[in-house]
């Protein structure tokens, strides 16, 4: 007998050990492919999407939603389970034993269905509170750490402190709400359990006053009713651990549900070689409504051409930029790549043939060779320390203490503006792009470094077609031709001579920059 029991008690541990294991792995699996389904799904999002949609509220989709459907896997589905089958062996133990007193038992029933029923919609609603609390202070506190140096630039870090404290007591307050819906339940059906085993003393009492029951089976059933109710207490008490995982599934399914809008088409277009002749016919766009920053826009740019856009603030030109390589699409008309609708090109093959070296350069954690690859398996270290070269970045970076393997740290904070943009420039040389769009790459350098990104564009931009958005007019000289928008339209098209003699907007431009003072052609 104590070999048996000690059997039992070995076969007892194993069959639980892997019963937890089994359920944590099956959880992390679902975690971890929910997790890279959701990253690559949220990668192929339109940049409208991300206008509208504060990044930490996707950290929260990411991240916390996705752990609580972890936890739901871990523990709320095999409790469930194990709590349906003991109270399926009950209830079959309780109808042998004596089903009239089982029906007894079992008419509270329809009250906890009841109860299920008038909790299940309020309660939902307050987990989804909570949900939406916890997405508002992940962004709150990530837009604040980004502008932490802007918080204590201007000395709002108690005001900054208080928004806090307020986003922070609301998701506090939506915590008490879910908790007062969740004992709310767990009494409901504590009484409920007591009102059965109060039905069952006054019915059964009745019973063996007739001497239709023995006090034995009665006290024996008051004992199966309890064994009855404890695994709805425990199903109830897992009910918060569902009730998230539930609201965390439908905000995960939602984001799943966000088409990614601009995609390849079913048969792109992947010519052979790119020769990089633009044109823009009939363009329209807004970013919201029809609030248009592009109105009616038309030009075209042959292969190899060097165009630059001026424009007052707000005139469209970084919006051109924002198109080409296709982060929003036109609202009406076309814009073609060597004659072909850039909604026909392949995707990824239309941003590999536009590139854009931006004011404000974006890198990542990682070694500066990483930086410039950017993961690229074609780019390997000679073809980057070759683009690196040809940026004048090779210098800044052979003094560092790495080199090359250097770490750069978020968003590049360890190295100076200047040499952020060498990088930039290096990066876009490394890609070999046919089509370049310079967003006054040098506009808020010093003039050290002003000067070897002049160089490094000039040796980028030789035989290439390029547009350069020029917020300053000295840095566009070397123009094949200047496009002057405003408030939308091309309004002026001519070299800086022909605009200058035109007396029009562009001289205008001209006369606030520099005061008459005339700018000497390059050339």
């Amino acid at each position: 007998i104590a070999a048996v029991f000690l059997a039992t008690l070995v076969a007892q541990y194993l069959l639980r050990y892997w019963q937890v294991y089994l359920m944590n792995w099956t959880g992390q699996r679902v975690m971890h492919d929910l997790r890279q389904g959701l990253f690559a799904h949220v990668q192929r999002l339109p940049a409208r999407f991300f206008d509208r949609t504060p990044v930490g509220r996707l950290m929260t989709r990411i991240l916390n939603d996705v752990e609580a459907i972890n936890e739901m896997f871990a523990s709320g589905i095999v409790a469930i389970l194990g709590d349906v089958l003991i109270l399926a062996g009950v209830v079959a133990v309780m109808l042998l034993l004596h089903w009239r007193l089982a029906l007894v038992t079992f008419a509270v029933v329809p009250l906890l269905f009841l109860v299920a029923v008038a909790f299940r919609s309020r309660a939902r609603e307050a987990y989804r509170e909570v949900r939406r609390r916890i997405a508002r202070l992940n962004a709150y506190l990530q837009e604040n750490l980004m502008g932490v140096v802007v918080v204590q630039l201007f000395g709002r870090e108690e005001t900054h402190g208080r928004e806090f404290r307020q986003l922070n007591a609301e998701h506090r307050q939506a915590v008490y709400r879910r908790m007062r819906y969740d004992a709310l339940l767990y009494a409901s059906v504590e009484v409920i359990g007591s009102a059965a085993v109060a039905s069952l003393l006054w019915w059964g009492g009745g019973e063996i006053l007739a001497g239709l029951l023995t006090f034995g089976v009665l006290v024996a059933f008051i004992e199966y009713t309890h064994r009855f109710f404890l695994p709805i207490r425990d199903v109830s008490a897992k009910y918060a651990v569902m009730q998230s995982a539930m609201v965390a599934a439908e905000r995960i399914f939602a984001l799943l549900d966000t088409p990614p809008e601009i995609v390849s088409p079913p048969a792109p277009s992947r010519p052979a070689r790119t020769r990089g002749g633009l044109e823009f016919r009939d363009v329209w766009f807004a970013y919201e409504g029809e609030q248009w920053v592009l109105r009616g826009l038309s030009f075209r740019v042959e292969p190899g051409e060097r165009i630059a856009l001026v424009g007052a603030t707000g005139a469209g030109k970084s919006t051109i930029a924002k198109l080409l390589n296709r982060s929003y699409d036109v609202a009406r008309g076309w814009i073609l790549l060597d004659g072909v609708d850039l909604r026909e090109w392949d995707l990824a093959r239309l941003r590999r043939a536009v590139g854009l070296v931006l004011q404000d350069v974006f890198l990542f954690a990682g070694s500066v060779e990483e930086n410039i690859a950017l993961g690229d398996p074609a780019r390997n270290r000679e073809a980057v320390r070759a683009a690196a070269r040809a940026a004048n970045a090779e210098p800044f970076i052979l003094a560092l203490p790495r080199g090359y393997a250097e770490e750069v740290r978020e968003r590049g904070a360890n190295l100076s503006h200047g040499q952020r943009q060498l990088l930039a420039v290096a990066r876009a040389l490394a890609y070999d792009p046919a089509v370049l769009v310079l967003d006054e790459a040098t506009s808020s350098v010093d003039p050290e470094a002003e000067a070897l990104i002049r160089d490094a564009l000039d040796r980028l931009l030789e035989g290439r077609t390029s547009l350069v958005i020029a917020h300053r007019l000295s840095t566009i000289q070397r123009a094949d031709r200047i496009l002057v928008l405003h408030r939308g339209r091309l309004v002026e098209a001519g070299t800086h001579r022909e605009l200058l003699a035109r007396r029009g907007v562009y001289a205008t431009l001209h006369e606030l920059q520099f005061g008459g003072q005339a700018l000497r052609p390059t050339r």
